[in-house]
């Protein structure tokens, strides 16, 4: 059985979370379902990875500590964030990708 932090679901967003209000913000333009790898990142926290997406994740307050996307740094302004914890007993695979959704 997998533990809520083996993997998350990154969303990234264009805008900065601080700039607006969340409500406001409207949906991701992204999301990716990201694994840990068992290395530690270079910011000192774990490494996840998954579908075009490397990111060194806090698992205890669940904050995106560094991230890539497809190989790049993100633009100033654009923010990663993990989605909300899903129902129990989802996985990777049904894990809804909105994080309204389930």
């Amino acid at each position: 059985m997998s533990s809520s932090t083996d993997f998350f679901r990154i969303l990234i967003f264009p805008f900065n979370a601080q700039d607006m209000p969340e409500e406001a913000r409207g949906p991701a333009v992204r999301s990716a379902v990201v694994e840990a790898t068992g290395e530690t990142g270079a910011s000192g926290y774990p490494c996840y990875s998954g579908e075009g997406v490397q990111a060194d994740i806090d698992p205890k307050t669940r904050a995106v500590e560094a991230i890539t996307v497809d190989g790049a740094e993100l633009d100033d302004g654009w923010t990663a964030r993990i989605a909300p914890p899903t129902r129990p007993g989802n996985t990777p695979e049904n894990t809804p990708s909105d994080p309204g959704a389930g």
